[in-house]
């Protein structure tokens, strides 16, 4: 009976915890995604007093965002008036600005030191030589053998009386609590250390290599936790911190609201602005010469118009998985990725397969991999056994000296000449697509229906019409040097994996004839015979755009070729653009800063995202969004029943929610959400950093990729604005019969407008009551 209470009353309290994704697949997520069925502003004080994190923007920024016009004053006016403040927005700011932080200490910080020391040696993924004995019986198990033996635990020899298991030992340390109290000690006690225990819950829902090997489990971290909490004289559950200021917290909500009202005024009138040019400038549509996908990110908006002006040329918009569910494995690797958006079961597995053995490059690539990796093992190793380490670093150091010297100076050639030398294997090997968990089909290519369903559904959701002669899926990836977060600057809808993997996958499934053959026959689909598809990437750290056209016909090589040509052309244009230089200057700007292993700041990522657009590219090809909204393809004249509209907002609606509350919550606080400054960063266990030698794994973005300087923001902490252009019934429908998007909705951790194209293109903000509201006729008022 206890014991499930115990059970229970973990459960409740780990689905306030938020899963902490590992470095070297980075999600950026919402850190309060468990807060979400509650409204925003209550949420955020839950936090703060379980956390101590600020769930407000400082009032600092504030005073940024005023300086540079980010707010407008009748708006701000019209906001401290709801909460009966008629004092003018400076007075209120400068109070704002005299608050005095109450800082308070940790007390129970000996016993987060103690838990992370032994955290970080039983969860260690390979950067250890050496790890601690009976890892296998799993961290319990591990600590309970060891722990009489720990000199800052007293070599307390009663430790070797430990319960077997740690349910037990649990419910041995709560002896005299009552029941209804546990959940708010294991709630404590999690958000002490909450980067190491979202880490534990993503290790356990994961089911990782390392996890299945050496398991770990939030009650195997309580058990330790309360044991060590005991024995140190520590109580299990505290008197919590007194609530918050409600005048400081309506202040802080008052300025948010304008801000974020502000940049909605402005999106709002641009949009209405281009429903009037998108009817002058119409397309003198067919035949376009090429047609490119990308992702929905928030970096794709520049390089598509770049694109856009080289050519005739049509873009859309997608999230970057390409609609394939799947696991990515390496050439050579037996071990696969996540490559999907975090919140799809991943269906299938994508295993890079040679055309033909034999391929001399196949086999060089081979070669130039296992050197590569024999290398890498032997300088790892040289470094970190105890009898080598001293000789070894004397007689590297001028090997090292010279190294550094030359990745310093000369980062940008060396990866020119790198990426000369280095052997592709895209080029010998093909993507198949097999069951990943589908009984007694694990292993076996997919059917062809199957097949043709993944290909339909992508043209779908787009709202494809026609078909140009080439078309290019182009996913996007980024390629910097010495950065433990880059996983983050990848795809967010891939899982942060690059997305190039299910770009060519999906272009071989549209190339395959069979396929073509079903689209025709069963959904109506008709692909001209002339059209070819490839995969591609674009780099978003230089904007440079690789396409694997290796198959690519005779017939098509001119048109290929002139692609290629537009391609730099829009590289240079857009890198200047970004870098405020010339084309040239830019192009060598870029090439450096994503090579210098010293560069804090090699991209900025989806830093300052701010808005979604559902709509056709029509609405906004001429608008210049600054990279500042996702854009999804969507036609909804196409899609009369609204599935397409249904999957969008399920799916990608979703999932750029936890990228902006990700991007939010590491600037308002990047010590307790973010990832605190790069300077001080120590990798720990190959998985996540911390900052020192010792703390709490970091959960969010370092400080770098949010801010321009230490105090001075780059991105601007807005909850997201979507906007659909889609029948205000067809939306009311879907978010009736969706509980998830209710719950982000009602409780403002996203913001909609719709702009219905059955009354007149007119934008309407949707609340909880939905109340629709025309705001057609709003003006700019402030700058964005």
């Amino acid at each position: 009976m206890i014991e499930n209470k115990i059970k229970t009353s973990i459960a409740k309290a780990s689905a306030l915890t938020a899963k902490a994704w590992p470095l070297y697949s980075f999600v950026t997520s919402n850190p309060l995604s468990g807060y979400e069925n509650l409204p925003f502003d209550e949420a955020v004080k839950e936090a703060k007093t379980l956390l101590g994190g600020n769930g407000y923007p400082s009032p600092h920024f504030y005073q940024q965002a005023w300086d540079k016009g980010y707010i407008d004053r009748n708006l701000i006016k019209e906001e401290l008036a709801t909460q009966m403040m008629f004092q003018s927005p400076e007075y209120y700011l400068e109070e704002m600005l005299n608050w005095k932080e109450n800082i308070q200490t940790n007390p129970y910080h000996e016993v987060d030191r103690l838990m992370v020391k032994w955290l970080s040696v039983f969860m260690d993924e390979g950067l250890g030589e050496w790890t601690i004995p009976g890892k296998e019986k799993g961290f319990y198990g591990a600590w309970k053998a060891l722990a009489p033996y720990d000199h800052e635990l007293k070599n307390d020899h009663s430790l070797k009386k430990l319960p077997e298991d740690s349910l037990t030992a649990i419910q041995t340390m709560l002896e005299g609590y009552p029941t209804d109290s546990y959940t708010d000690i294991f709630k404590f006690h999690m958000a002490c250390l909450p980067g190491w225990t979202g880490y534990i819950k993503y290790r356990m829902e994961s089911a990782s290599e390392w996890q299945q090997r050496y398991p770990i489990t939030l009650a195997d971290y309580l058990a330790v936790r309360l044991i060590i909490a005991k024995q140190m004289g520590y109580a299990l559950l505290p008197s919590f911190k007194k609530a918050e200021d409600e005048h400081k917290i309506s202040l802080q909500k008052v300025w948010l609201t304008a801000w974020e009202k502000t940049w909605q005024q402005t999106l709002g009138t641009a949009l209405k602005k281009a429903v009037k040019e998108s009817g002058k400038n119409a397309r003198e549509i067919l035949p376009v010469d090429v047609q490119m996908v990308f992702c929905i990110d928030t970096r794709s908006e520049p390089i598509r118009r770049h694109i856009e002006e080289k050519g005739n040329y049509e873009t859309f918009g997608y999230a970057g998985f390409f609609g394939i569910p799947m696991d990515y494995e390496t050439f050579e690797s037996t071990q696969s990725r996540l490559s999907c958006p975090p919140i799809l079961e991943s269906t299938y597995k994508v295993k890079e397969t040679p055309k033909s053995p034999d391929a001399k490059a196949l086999t060089n690539y081979r070669k130039y991999t296992r050197r590569k990796a024999s290398r890498k093992k032997l300088f790892k190793s040289m470094k970190n056994i105890l009898p080598a380490a001293f000789g070894f670093v004397e007689g590297a150091g001028v090997y090292y000296g010279w190294s550094l010297l030359a990745k310093t100076f000369f980062s940008k050639n060396l990866y020119v000449k790198n990426q000369k030398t280095t052997p592709a294997y895209e080029a010998n090997c093909r993507p198949v697509l097999t069951y990943k968990n589908k009984e007694g089909m694990i292993g076996q290519e997919i059917s062809l229906a199957e097949k043709a369903a993944l290909v339909k559904g992508g043209f779908e959701l787009m709202g494809w019409k026609h078909f140009a002669p080439l078309v290019a899926f182009v996913g996007h990836g980024s390629h910097t040097s010495n950065n433990p977060f880059g996983s983050s600057l990848d795809c967010g809808a891939c899982a942060a994996s690059p997305g190039r993997h299910n770009a060519r996958t999906l272009a071989y499934l549209s190339n395959e004839p069979e396929v073509r053959a079903v689209l025709s026959e069963e959904y109506g689909i008709e692909i001209p015979a002339n059209t070819f598809f490839v995969g591609g990437e674009h780099n978003t750290t230089t904007d440079a755009i690789t396409l694997f056209d290796e198959e690519v016909p005779a017939s098509h090589q001119p048109l290929l070729q002139q692609l290629k040509n537009d391609l730099q052309k829009a590289q240079a244009t857009a890198t200047a653009e970004r870098m405020r230089n010339t084309p040239e200057q830019s192009i060598q700007q870029v090439l450096q800063k994503a090579n210098d292993w010293s560069e804090t700041r090699p991209e900025w990522g989806l830093a300052n995202n701010a808005g979604f657009i559902v709509a056709p590219r029509e609405l906004t090809e001429h608008m210049h969004l600054d990279g500042r909204c996702f854009m999804h393809s969507y036609d909804w004249q196409r899609d009369p029943e609204g599935k397409a509209l249904t999957a969008i907002m399920n799916g990608p609606m979703v999932v750029t929610q936890w990228i902006n509350n990700h991007y939010y919550f590491a600037t308002v606080d990047n010590d307790v959400f973010g990832g605190g400054t790069k300077v001080i960063h120590n990798v720990t266990g190959k998985f996540g950093v911390v900052q020192g030698n010792n703390g709490d794994l970091k959960i969010g973005l370092p400080l770098q990729s949010i801010m321009k300087s230490d105090d001075e923001m780059y991105h601007q902490p807005l909850r997201l604005t979507v906007c659909i252009q889609a029948p205000r019934e067809r939306v009311i429908k879907i978010i009736n019969e969706s509980e998830a998007l209710q719950r982000l909705l009602h409780n403002q951790w996203i913001h909609l407008m719709v702009m219905d194209p059955t009354a007149e293109n007119k934008l309407f903000p949707y609340s909880k009551e939905v109340e629709w509201a025309n705001v057609s006729a709003i003006t700019v008022r402030a700058k964005s």
